[in-house]
Formats: structure tokens, C-alpha cells, sequence
């Protein structure tokens, strides 16, 4: 799995496609679901990576981001319990398709590395719809999940996304 992932993303990022270029940054922030909600108060993330128009309709890419779980903080009158923070890098593939000039639909799909210790990450899969508010800016709402060995790592986050055109010379 591990060594057909990182082909697909070397096809993608040595590909000489000539249409329009972005470079993607993006944030988001969102809240844990189910096994991680009582481990995690809430969720941030960024993402960097590239895509590539193929036509007027579909976009495919590549993107490495950032994950990190801020843990929750229980008190009692004798002690505070402090639970450690989760963090993940995922290494994916991308696929946007546009249904009109402002609505897109996809999903990041790949592997997601665990950065804290005892944490060995899994694979890693987010769908996502986006509505395009300029140019080069859009919000987007995701659901992230991340199949550990014993557990689901799952959330839903609100974000934003900005491509800077990358213009070629010829």
C-alpha cells in the first residue's frame, strides 16, 4: 500500500500537465467525533500541496499537511488529569471535481504519519465540499477519518484554502 501510494504521488508530481496551476495553503479548525471526544477539545490543521486542472471540470493533486489535537484538561479537587496532544502528517492524493464555478466536491485520500509517540498513524481519507467565494479563495467543510490500529481517529472541520496561479513561461 505503502510503496503504490508513494508512486502515485511521484506520477502526479513529475507530470508535465499543461493547464491551469495552483499552489494550495489552507487552515481549518473543527472538533473530534466519536472515540477522540472526550480525549480532544477541538482540532486545527494545515495543508500545502499542489493541483493540476485537467479539463474545465476535475482537478487532481497532491497535498502534505498538519494535524493537531488539543487534548481536553480534567480537574478534580485532588488531581488535574493532562492528556497528551495528537498530531498527524498526511501525505495524499487529491481529486476536486466542479459542479459549477463555485461548488466542488472531493476527497484527499493517502496515508496519514503519526507524529506523537505510540501513535503509528493509518490510512488517512477526506472528503470535503468547497464553495469558491473568489478567484483564489475558498471555505470548504471536511470530515477526517484516520484508521489507527485499535481506533478511528475522526472529525469535522471548517476551513479555507488559498491558491496562489503558478504562471508558466511558455
Amino acid at each position: 500500500m505503502k510503496k503504490a501510494f508513494l508512486v502515485i504521488l511521484f506520477i502526479l508530481s513529475a507530470a508535465n500537465i499543461k493547464a491551469q496551476e495552483g499552489l494550495k495553503f489552507g487552515i481549518q479548525g473543527g472538533i473530534p467525533l466519536e472515540e477522540f471526544n472526550d480525549e480532544i477539545g477541538v482540532v486545527l490543521g494545515a495543508d500545502f500541496g499542489h493541483m493540476w486542472a485537467l479539463g474545465e471540470t476535475v482537478d487532481l493533486g497532491v497535498m502534505v499537511g498538519y494535524i493537531h489535537g488539543f487534548p481536553e484538561k480534567f480537574g478534580t479537587e485532588n488531581a488535574l488529569i493532562d492528556l497528551p496532544s495528537i498530531q498527524f502528517m498526511p501525505l495524499t492524493a487529491s481529486v476536486r471535481i466542479w459542479t459549477s464555478n463555485s461548488f466542488s466536491f472531493g476527497a484527499n485520500v493517502g496515508q496519514a504519519i503519526g507524529l506523537n509517540d505510540g501513535n503509528d498513524g493509518g490510512f488517512y481519507y477526506r472528503p470535503q465540499i468547497g464553495y469558491l467565494m473568489g478567484p483564489s479563495t475558498e471555505v470548504n467543510v471536511s470530515y477526517t477519518s484516520i484508521g489507527l490500529d485499535n481506533r478511528n481517529w475522526s472529525t469535522v472541520t471548517l476551513g479555507i484554502l488559498y491558491t496562489l496561479q503558478v504562471k508558466r513561461p511558455y
